[in-house]
């Protein structure tokens, strides 16, 4: 069965609750202020089995003070029904109500002429001819147009049959969307606690499901759901929700608030939007104008900052603005709102949210942000991703954050996602997602810092990996770095050895007289055997002054990279060979001595030959290279 929600609108007194009523055998004013003044001043509901299916009505206030809840009332509707009095005609809230219908991209509906039983035909063909002018060149322009009486029921089937046709043309609502119940009603039940309604716009909510309240992410559980005031073990799209929620007081809820998945979505205060302005309005949508925003069931106070070129957005034309709201909301890209005026409250524009959490732009960046919310406009959803990840610039996004801002589930995400990545769009840096340009200069960066650190460091084996990562992306995710380097070593333009990065092509091409001071420090060590000078004594050797001291390291850095010399600890440095020979006598004397192959300090030192200045360093770096292994005051000597 089709469940479609069918919104009433027009002016106030042209009999919106008394067609309702009429239809359904239910009163939707529900108020006892309702019922004592006889005018509708909050939110009615109903429900009509068609057969084929299921209307549930939203009826609206229709007076002027009241528009703010007609406006709580209207978002979400599949249909609307135009209600105009035959005995009055177009009103001022029949052209607001039709206003905010297109606004909210409303495609489906009809019109209805009530009251026929308190007019003669000429006068109802008068008001047929008003209203066909009314609708000329929008979605209701070929709409069925029915004149019914609720008092006396005359054309109430052929009313019924109309919806019913029209609810068939409704076409299913998108999936792939995370579940979003805006709240238009708040109440408590005995027994039950907080209860809240509203139509469910996207997914479904099942009883059992962990869900929170947002912009104050206030976490709940399901208790029980109902549709139409039937319990249900789960609600869909499309459908009139109540439900049960448990862990939070019904004081703690206000309409307007949103019901979702536990952190899926996230409450913001800057919308990038893309805007109508009616062409009725009395003047310009201007930058710095307050105005009262008006989404779901929620209203709040804002200031436009528009981004076109002139600062404004005339009468009956469209652009590109940002909202800043003085309240949070959640809601999410592609969302339809209303723009009301401060003061005098009218409704003058509307449009879609294009960046549900945008950033404050920059005026010199007018003309980039302008291209990129064109692109959002166009709607496709890899292109979509990419502006929105391109905006976070280095830091890029995660799947969550695309989440929230589109309001996607997974399935549909990834499957733009992977578009967007064969596409060259987007970088995936091990979860974390990056402007393709913007990862291109990354690397290109890396390449060329190490590049310049071996034009600075000719004699340096190469880059400390770490200094690299400071450099150049101390403020960005290390995912990012991570795959940056990873990428440039595939492609064979850095190498990593140990904890240093070099380029592939870099040699060390020593001059004739570095080689030669090359030789000496290595000599002179190789001389000392195991009793090594200090590195100042060798430097000074060499015939190196003070100031040439910092030259000498790192030629002795390069013996250090062949492993001529051995660093073993602070500045004592023995030459390998040395060490070699004494490694050998200490294998020898092990198989020597099968039964105790081990050796105390005096011992080793005779062995040695070296002083227990040098001695005792020795025995900690044969223990460090697993030669030797202390037991007790002895050295045990490894096979």
């Amino acid at each position: 069965m089709t469940s479609v929600i069918v919104g009433t609108a027009g002016h106030i007194d042209h009999g919106k609750s008394a067609l309702v009523r009429a239809l359904t055998g239910n009163d939707p004013d529900r108020l006892p202020e309702e019922k004592r003044r006889g005018i509708t001043i909050d939110l009615g509901f109903a429900e009509l089995d068609l057969g084929e299916v299921r209307a549930g009505f939203v009826d609206v206030p229709g007076h002027e003070r009241f528009v703010k809840n007609m406006l709580a009332g209207a978002h979400g509707i599949d249909v609307v029904a135009l209600v105009i009095a035959a005995d009055e005609g177009v009103m001022p809230q029949t052209r607001e109500h039709f206003d905010i219908c297109r606004l909210l991209g409303v495609q489906q509906g009809l019109i209805v002429i009530t009251k026929t039983d308190l007019v003669e035909t000429e006068l109802l063909e008068l008001v047929a001819s008003e209203v066909a002018e009314l609708v000329a060149g929008s979605f209701l322009e070929s709409a069925p147009v029915i004149p019914v009486s609720a008092k006396t029921g005359a054309g109430l089937d052929h009313l019924k049959a109309a919806l019913k046709e029209v609810s068939l043309r409704v076409p299913a609502r998108a999936s792939g969307f995370l579940p979003r119940l805006p709240v238009d009603r708040v109440f408590a039940m005995k027994g039950f606690g907080a209860v809240v309604t509203g139509t469910l716009v996207s997914g479904s909510i099942a009883e059992g499901d962990e869900l929170e309240l947002l912009p104050t992410h206030s976490r709940v559980r399901a208790r029980g759901v109902q549709v139409h005031g039937k319990s249900v073990t789960r609600a869909i799209a499309g459908q009139r929700t109540a439900v049960n929620l448990g862990g939070i007081e019904t004081t703690a809820i206000e309409r307007g608030m949103v019901l979702a998945p536990v952190s899926s979505l996230r409450s913001t205060q800057i919308l990038d939007v893309k805007i109508s302005v009616l062409g009725a309005a009395p003047r310009a949508l201007r930058s710095r104008a307050r105005v009262r925003f008006h989404i779901h069931a929620a209203e709040v106070l804002a200031r436009v900052q528009v981004l076109e070129t002139g600062g404004q957005i005339a009468p009956g034309a469209e652009g590109l603005a940002q909202l800043r709201l003085e309240t949070p909301i959640a809601a999410v890209a592609g969302e339809p709102f209303v723009v009301r005026s401060y003061s005098p409250s009218v409704t003058i524009a509307g449009g879609r949210i294009l960046d549900p959490l945008a950033s404050k732009h920059r005026g010199r960046d007018l003309a980039a942000v302008r291209r990129s919310l064109t692109v959002l406009t166009a709607a496709h959803p890899a292109a979509q991703l990419s502006v929105f990840v391109a905006a976070a610039g280095d830091l890029g996004q995660r799947k969550e954050d695309l989440a929230a801002r589109t309001g996607w589930e997974h399935e549909r995400l990834d499957q733009a996602l992977a578009e967007a990545v064969s596409q060259g769009l987007i970088v995936d840096c091990g979860g974390v997602l990056l402007d393709a340009k913007r990862y291109a200069i990354l690397k290109e960066a890396a390449l060329n810092e190490v590049r310049e650190h071996h034009k600075r460091e000719p004699l340096s084996r190469g880059l400390a990996r770490e200094t690299l990562r400071e450099r150049h992306f101390a403020h960005i995710p290390s995912e990012v770095f991570r795959t940056v380097f990873t990428d440039l070593e595939m492609a064979k333009l850095l190498v990593s050895e140990k904890d240093l990065v070099r380029t592939s092509e870099h040699v060390l091409e020593l001059s004739v007289s570095d080689a030669a001071l090359r030789d000496r420090i290595d000599a002179v060590y190789e001389l000392a055997g195991l009793e090594p000078p200090s590195l100042d004594e060798v430097l000074q050797a060499v015939g190196l002054t003070p100031t040439q001291k910092t030259h000498g390291r790192k030629i002795l850095q390069l013996l250090l990279d062949r492993r001529s010399l051995v660093r073993i600890q602070g500045d004592l440095y023995f030459h390998s060979r040395p060490l070699a020979d004494l490694t050998a006598k200490l294998k020898k004397l092990a198989l020597e001595h099968p039964s105790d192959p081990s050796i105390d300090v005096a011992a080793f030192k005779e062995l040695a030959g070296v002083s227990r200045k040098y001695a005792i360093p020795l025995l900690e770096f044969l223990d460090r290279e697993r030669i030797t292994r202390r037991v007790g005051d002895r050295r045990q000597i490894l096979k």
